[in-house]
């Protein structure tokens, strides 16, 4: 099965996608150039502290599950620079981040960049404490799961389809978000697809 044609739930379909996937060199940068498509604008307010239950943490997974690997990897920096330092939280924030980045690249074709953000990504999830199944939940997956397809998705390279510049494209066979519908705010919508 094609990995773009896989069925993407929607975390927060309220919120819209951005008009492109950026891709460095190839897109106007989303914040710095005047063209970008979320200058001059916080599409989502700073973390106040880091929380997988936050609309920051939802709106990264969606960005990711979607083929945003950039976006993705902005949202969670924000959670990531206010978790604690040496939490756990920030671990497995820093390897989502680093899981984003290896999208991107996969993305760019740059295979050795790719491997080199997924093993990194792979090396911090594994050393991530799931004896409370928290982060399992939340992800879909436990974060030595994660760190398993991050390596094989570094391994074996995406057949990326053609596509027009800017559209997003997922690289990676699997989805993360929380299990059960577990995580999700009271009176979200949770059976809307993108």
């Amino acid at each position: 099965m094609a990995i773009g044609s896989m069925l993407r739930r929607r975390w927060l379909p309220e919120k819209s996608f951005p008009s492109y996937a950026y891709l460095p060199g190839r897109q106007p940068h989303p914040v710095r150039d005047p063209a970008g498509h979320s200058y001059n604008s916080e599409a989502m307010p700073l973390a106040a502290k880091a929380s997988l239950d936050s609309d920051i943490f939802l709106w990264g997974l969606d960005l990711f599950n979607h083929g945003y690997y950039w976006e993705a990897h902005e949202a969670w920096e924000g959670l990531w620079q206010v978790a604690g330092r040496g939490a756990p939280l920030r671990t497995l924030f820093k390897g989502l981040i680093l899981l984003s980045a290896a999208g991107v690249k996969i993305r760019e074709g740059k295979q050795a960049a790719a491997i080199r953000h997924a093993g990194r990504a792979a090396a911090l999830l594994r050393r991530v404490n799931t004896a409370d199944h928290t982060f399992e939940r939340a992800l879909g997956m436990s974060p030595a799961g994660l760190a398993e397809h991050a390596e094989a998705a570094a391994r074996i390279p995406a057949a990326l389809l053609a596509t027009v510049l800017g559209q997003p494209q997922p690289v990676f066979d699997f989805i993360l978000g929380p299990s059960s519908g577990e995580g999700q705010s009271a009176g979200k919508k949770t059976n809307s697809h993108a």
